[in-house]
């Protein structure tokens, strides 16, 4: 394995460095979106509890203890709950803004991979195949056959290098911006039922 790496020349360096980081991304966003999946479960039973029985120093805690981004902005709401109506529903919009790119971080990082280890991957085709037209044109017709094999293994492996780092790299992308789209629906989802709560507009 290490000898096919090996012939893929210098290009191969960046392309694994891209690799190594988009399992890096891809393994910490899978933590974490179960993680905070799995705590705003359990949050969003406890704060309703708590909001339904104005115990509102025992809720602050709550969302302490989930440390998700609906958590913070419940808090968030949870604290200023002695303002106006529009205004708690103004300031509360902002602080779910500021949460957005809590579930964005470091996915264009892995978009900014996919399209980047195309690239090298391209780079290294182009660099083999004008390293076999060079071994061609000093060695007559077939030229040495060594060094055009060798020339033609640093495109072809370089091709499949980029790909094989591109591909996943846009699989995940996809799967993670859907995730940030659902987290963001049942944040607000939530954090609308809590305003409710707090506005009296929750009561029957």
């Amino acid at each position: 394995m290490f000898e096919i790496l090996k012939s893929g020349g210098i290009v191969m360096v960046p392309i694994i460095a891209c690799g190594l980081v988009a399992v890096f991304i891809i393994v910490e966003r899978f933590h974490y979106f179960f993680s905070i999946k799995k705590r705003d479960e359990k949050f969003n039973s406890d704060i309703e509890s708590c909001i339904l029985k104005n115990d509102f120093k025992t809720a602050e805690s709550v969302c302490v203890l989930a440390d998700t981004p609906c958590a913070k902005v419940v808090k968030s709401a949870v604290e200023h709950r002695n303002f106006s109506e529009r205004d708690l529903k103004e300031f509360i919009q902002s602080k779910l803004d500021l949460a957005v790119p809590e579930f964005e971080n470091n996915l264009s990082a892995l978009n900014t991979i996919s399209n980047v280890s195309t690239l090298l991957g391209l780079l290294g085709t182009v660099t083999g195949n004008i390293k076999a037209f060079g071994v061609l044109g000093n060695g007559g017709t077939m030229g040495d056959p060594a060094l055009l094999a060798g020339a033609i293994a640093e495109a072809l492996v370089t091709t499949v290098a980029g790909l094989v780092v591109a591909i996943p790299a846009i699989i995940f992308s996809s799967y993670f911006n859907s995730q940030v789209n659902h987290s963001i629906t049942r944040m607000e989802q939530t954090v609308t039922s809590v305003l409710f709560r707090l506005t009296k507009k929750g009561e029957a």
